[in-house]
């Protein structure tokens, strides 16, 4: 997780926050005073989404999770390439989730997390079905790690990505 926080801060084409959950979390000292730390609020993945989503601040924003050690700053480029186009992203994940998601959030922001069930091949579905009549654009398809499995089938390629980057400074 530290890894990819770090390589994702150092992309100075966009600003990069780390929600945290829980609420109380934040500030706690257990992250470097130089990340800005947000509380993610409370409820299921999706009310917390919607919570980030929400706040008070111009401009598209895209969440991705913490679990993608492929992921790199370019695949978030590419994300905010494609909110120019269109009302949502998505990156997916091969278990029928998603590693992404970024709102245009303008003219409104989209209630799109909604009767969603998480944590099953229906996730990226049942978003998209919150979405009907909009306009929706995918970013690259990466693997997420969430179980020893998944860790596993990201090969030593993954590995060698998670543990020792040589693109990020400790």
């Amino acid at each position: 997780m530290r890894n990819v926080l770090l390589r994702l801060m150092a992309d100075p084409r966009f600003e990069t926050e780390l929600a945290i959950a829980p609420d109380e979390a934040v500030g706690s000292g257990f992250w470097p005073a130089h990340i800005r730390q947000i509380g993610q609020g409370h409820g299921d993945l999706g009310a917390r989404m919607k919570h980030i989503m929400a706040r008070d601040i111009p401009g598209p924003m895209i969440i991705v999770g913490t679990d993608i050690p492929c992921i790199k700053s370019e695949h978030i480029a590419q994300a905010f390439h494609l909110l120019g186009r269109h009302d949502a992203v998505f990156g997916r994940a091969g278990d029928g989730g998603y590693w992404l998601v970024g709102l245009r959030r303008s003219p409104k922001i989209l209630d799109i997390f909604s009767g969603v069930r998480w944590s099953t091949e229906h996730a990226l579905d049942d978003t998209l079905a919150n979405l009907e009549g909009r306009s929706v654009g995918y970013a690259a398809t990466l693997g997420d790690v969430d179980c020893g499995a998944d860790f596993t089938a990201l090969g030593e390629r993954g590995r060698r990505l998670v543990i020792g980057s040589a693109d990020v400074s400790p």
